[in-house]
């Protein structure tokens, strides 16, 4: 399956630079697989999509400043980009040796730098291991976590020209530490809105999945089948595994907010049931695969020839059936937002797949 099946054309001013507010007043397209049709809503209508017999789940990871400019013993300025630290435990007892991205050469055993007005906050060792490039920090602990706050940024995506919004690259009921990227389809829910669904009747779960950069790693092969996820970890509580298993033997829809969402549930569905102890996932989503978990989904607009596009396909494809009916109608539901002038990306609108 080539990979260039999966492109289409956007206009650069649909790439949405900041967050649409209040959060659930943004565009909402429905689109009704079993019947071909499309709606526009506002998200806030999600709830008369929504009702007792369905289950919302949510990402309740919460990013980190991950983003971090140091300078090297040269003097150069260098910036790293924290992926996780090497034992994955984002505790108040974090590791002090981190898998890193750099934009810059460094050579085994350089001292990375980073100051506050010329003052040294943070050092760091460099250390180069086959392909990964790890980090040392001389802070531990807490005091580390507070040094990562303090110099770091959050890790909005590169077509987001300006830094300003970054308080709003987080979503409303984030929790567990752990993501360089943020689960953005949950970003059009507000308290007000879980409430209202709550008070519907609406069963509310959360699952953590610790987003890494291979969720939006760009696809450098031609085919989609030679294309490698990287491993994401995540972690489902048993008495949320139990509750989701109730729901599923009771016929309950299984609602999932995102891909990341997706990609967990459908990594800890075996043997019909969801497992508690499946900690990692490095699943490829794309036409073809077979829906075992999930039965709608909320998401947002997706780059072309990306994975989260491609799983998107995969889903419409998964009640259709046939592979070139469902990706013209990807495409029709995009070229119909394109439009209706929806934003798209990480701080774009929504879409809601029945």
């Amino acid at each position: 399956m080539e990979v260039s099946l999966f492109d289409y054309v956007l206009p650069k001013k649909l790439i949405s630079q900041k967050l649409i507010l209040p959060r659930d007043r943004c565009k909402l397209l429905v689109y009704s697989r079993e019947k071909k049709e499309i709606k526009h809503n506002l998200f806030c209508d999600i709830q008369n999509y929504l009702g007792k017999d369905d289950v919302l789940v949510l990402n309740n990871t919460k990013v980190f400043p991950a983003r971090m400019t140091g300078f090297k013993e040269t003097g150069g300025k260098i910036e790293i980009f924290l992926v996780r630290p090497i034992d994955n435990d984002f505790g108040v007892k974090v590791n002090n040796t981190w898998n890193i991205l750099i934009n810059k050469k460094v050579k085994e055993g350089e001292k990375i730098s980073f100051n506050i007005k010329k003052k040294v906050v943070l050092v760091g060792i460099v250390s180069l291991i086959s392909k990964e490039v790890t980090i040392k920090f001389e802070a531990k602990g807490k005091e580390l976590w507070e040094n990562i706050y303090l110099l770091g940024n959050m890790p909005l995506p590169p077509y987001i020209k300006s830094q300003k919004d970054q308080k709003h690259y987080q979503t409303v009921y984030a929790k567990n530490i752990g993501s360089c990227a943020a689960p953005t389809a949950g970003f059009h829910f507000t308290d007000r809105l879980i409430k209202k669904l709550k008070e519907k009747g609406v069963k509310i779960e959360y699952v953590t999945l610790s987003v890494g950069l291979g969720t939006f790693k760009p696809i450098k092969v031609d085919t989609v089948e030679d294309h490698k996820m990287d491993t994401e970890f995540l972690f489902v509580d048993k008495q949320t595994i139990n509750r989701l298993n109730k729901y599923k033997k009771e016929g309950k829809k299984i609602v999932a907010v995102g891909t990341t969402v997706v990609r967990t549930l459908e990594s800890i569905y075996v043997g019909n049931e969801f497992k508690s102890d499946i900690l990692q996932t490095n699943i490829f989503i794309y036409p073809g695969y077979k829906f075992r978990a999930v039965d709608k989904f909320i998401t947002n607009f997706h780059l072309p020839r990306s994975t989260p596009l491609m799983m998107v396909v995969a889903f419409i494809m998964d009640k259709q059936k046939d592979f070139e009916l469902s990706r013209s109608e990807l495409l029709r539901i995009y070229m119909e937002a394109i439009k209706k002038k929806y934003m798209f990306y990480s701080f774009g609108e929504a879409m809601f797949l029945e």
